[in-house]
């Protein structure tokens, strides 16, 4: 199937009151698995690489090309998303290499500069028809934004939108990077009132933390791109640990880097499961479904 949009994906979702699944992609093995999940699970999903994963390969085309190509070879509906961009070289970079959907990390700037930055770049993108994510600012502590006790104001956050311009917002209403337990739970009164206020998505960053109800909850009340990673490369890390224990003599890599692939495709296709499915929740849980976007 050829490449979709990460537009396309989200409008999907809000219109059809499911969550829009984004999954980052660590390497070439968790790219296939997280591919596999897709297609088993009939589902679409936006495949992200984060700028520390380019890091970690050393330059972004290679890992993007990859991406890309296994994206476009998929019978399944996948888009290809960079996360946190906190350099406007990868932005340019991503685009020259076909990417068209960058999330806009100047979060780290002090807010007018953010502001600044982020207009800059998404004017840049839209004249790319690419999709931009941003956020607002760090709150405080090393998650900034998305440390456990930091909210976003409604108020706050529609200004920020209306002068970048861009196509979603990450919010922080209670998740958190890096959480190795699905305890978190979330804001969905917040998450409600972002929904009422902001004219762009929601996207929920640190939902590796996050247990599967809670995430419905949170779809219902207005939250759509539904960003997990940890999680994923738990469940990887954890098979590469069982398969080498269980023989420590093994040293061909695909011995036990094929079983951790398989894994991470079966957690990940019950996931898409999950936050494709709208459960049936009080009424004060559930919004209203905007009209899809032109």
């Amino acid at each position: 199937m050829p490449l979709v949009s990460t537009s396309s994906l989200i409008d999907a979702a809000r219109v059809n009151g499911v969550g829009a699944a984004a999954f980052n992609v660590i390497h070439l093995e968790t790219a296939e698995a997280l591919v596999t999940a897709a297609e088993r699970a009939e589902a679409p999903l936006i495949l992200q690489i984060s700028e520390n994963c380019i890091r970690y390969h050393g330059s972004l085309r290679p890992i993007a090309l990859a991406t890309l190509a296994l994206a476009e070879d998929s019978s399944a509906a996948i888009a290809v998303h960079l996360d946190h961009l906190t350099d406007p070289e990868w932005v340019h970079e991503g685009a020259a290499a076909g990417v068209r959907s960058f999330m806009v990390d100047a979060s780290a700037l002090p807010y007018d500069q953010n502001v600044a930055t982020t207009a800059a770049l998404t004017a840049w993108c839209h004249e790319l028809d690419a999709f931009v994510e941003a956020e607002l600012g760090e709150v405080g502590g090393k998650d900034g934004v998305h440390a456990p006790g930091a909210r976003t104001d409604p108020d706050e956050a529609l200004a920020f939108v209306e002068a970048t311009g861009v196509d979603a917002l990450a919010v922080a209403v209670g998740s958190s990077h890096a959480m190795r337990e699905r305890t978190t739970v979330l804001d969905k009164e917040l998450i409600s009132r972002l929904r009422e206020t902001l004219p762009v998505p929601l996207v929920l960053h640190g939902s590796s933390g996050v247990p599967d109800d809670e995430l419905q909850r949170a779809i219902a009340a207005g939250m759509t791109k539904i960003n997990i990673s940890t999680h994923l490369v738990s469940v990887f890390t954890r098979s590469i640990r069982e398969t080498l224990g269980a023989d420590p003599r093994l040293i061909d890599s695909r011995k036990y880097l094929k079983p951790a692939r398989e894994e991470v495709a079966r957690e990940a296709a019950r996931l898409l499961e999950v936050v494709n499915t709208a459960p049936d929740l009080p009424e004060q849980y559930v919004a209203q479904a905007p009209a899809a976007r032109g």
